[in-house]
C-alpha cells in the first residue's frame, strides 16, 4: 500500500469535488480563489506534490513511457469495468461506481440533446484515471494541468508550491515563452502529465477534433477558466476552447442523487461506442 505522502487524497473524487467547489455557479473571482491550505489539508498536500514533481523532464519521460499504448488491449467498456476497480471504500460521500459517475455525466449531456460524439466524450472523459491502476501516483493522474518548460501562471491553483519544483531554477523555463514560440499552438506545448493527456493519446484516432480538445484540456483550468496562456494559442485553439468551456459544466456538476440504471442504459451506450471505436483499442 502506498504511503499517505504518496496518496494524500482519500480518493480521486476528492480532487473532483474540490474543483467543483472552486467553480460553483455564481461565485466571484475572489471567492473561488479563496482556498487556504489550512482549510484543505489533504488537497493542499496533493497540489504540493503535484507542483513539486511535474517537471519538463518528468512529463517527457511519462509521455515516452505511456503513449506507446502497450499496457493493455481492451474495449472501451472493458476500460470502464477496469476503472471500476478503483472505487475507494474509504470515500464516505458516495456509493456510486465509477461507471455510474461516467453515465451521470453522459446522461446529462444526452438530456440536453448534445451531439452523439459529445455524449460519448462525456462518458469516457475520465477513463485516463486507469493510470492509477498502472501504478501512477495521484498527483500524476489528476490535478489542474499546466504547461511545463515556461513560466507558471499565477492563475494556477496554489502557485506558491512551484517554488520547490526543480524547473524553478532553470532561467529559460521561467520566461514567458520558455522553450516555445509565441502562438505555436497547444499541440506543440507539453502540459503536466495526467489522465487528460494519456486518454487523448488513446482516443486521438477515433474522435472529432472538438472531442479531443475536451478530453485533452478539460483540467487546464488556468486557460479555459482564467484566460492564461493565450500567448501559446493559435486562433484554432481559441475556437476549440469554446467546446472545452461548453463541456466543463457537465464535468463539474453532473453528479446527482438519481442513480443511473446501468443495465437499462447499456444498449444505448454499446451502440454509441461501436459507432466510433473498434472492438478493442490499445491502452
Amino acid at each position: 500500500m502506498q504511503s499517505l505522502i504518496a496518496q494524500p487524497l482519500k480518493s480521486l473524487e476528492e480532487w473532483d469535488d474540490f474543483v467543483g467547489s472552486r467553480y460553483e455557479p455564481g461565485k466571484s473571482q475572489e471567492e473561488f480563489r479563496n482556498y487556504a491550505a489550512a482549510a484543505n489539508t489533504r488537497v493542499a498536500e496533493f497540489y504540493r506534490l503535484n507542483h513539486q514533481y511535474q517537471t519538463l523532464d518528468f512529463v517527457l519521460q511519462k509521455k515516452a513511457s505511456f503513449t506507446t499504448l502497450n499496457r493493455r488491449e481492451m474495449s472501451v467498456w472493458d476500460a470502464m469495468d477496469f476503472l471500476n476497480t478503483l472505487v475507494d471504500d474509504s470515500d464516505p460521500d458516495t456509493d456510486l461506481s465509477q461507471i455510474e459517475h461516467l453515465m451521470q455525466t453522459a446522461e446529462a449531456a444526452r438530456k440536453d440533446a448534445q451531439p452523439r460524439w459529445f455524449i460519448l466524450t462525456a462518458l469516457i472523459h475520465d477513463l485516463g484515471k486507469i493510470l492509477c491502476l498502472f501504478g501512477e501516483r495521484q498527483w500524476a493522474v489528476v490535478g489542474d494541468t499546466f504547461p511545463v518548460g515556461c513560466a507558471w501562471s499565477d492563475q494556477i491553483v496554489y502557485p506558491e508550491f512551484f517554488a520547490a519544483n526543480p524547473d524553478s531554477g532553470v532561467p529559460l523555463y521561467q520566461t514567458e515563452l520558455g522553450i516555445y514560440e509565441r502562438h505555436c499552438g497547444l499541440r506543440n506545448v507539453h502540459l503536466s502529465w495526467g489522465h487528460d493527456e494519456y486518454l487523448y493519446h488513446v482516443v486521438k484516432d477515433y474522435l472529432p477534433e472538438p472531442a479531443l480538445y475536451m478530453i485533452r484540456y478539460h483540467s487546464f483550468y488556468s486557460a479555459h477558466r482564467h484566460g492564461a496562456y493565450t500567448n501559446l494559442m493559435t486562433p484554432r485553439d481559441r475556437e476549440m476552447f469554446d467546446w472545452v468551456r461548453k463541456f466543463n459544466p457537465y464535468d463539474l456538476y453532473s453528479k446527482g442523487s438519481e442513480r443511473p440504471v446501468v443495465s437499462a442504459l447499456r444498449p444505448f451506450y454499446d451502440e454509441l461506442i461501436s459507432e466510433y471505436f473498434p472492438a478493442r483499442i490499445h491502452w
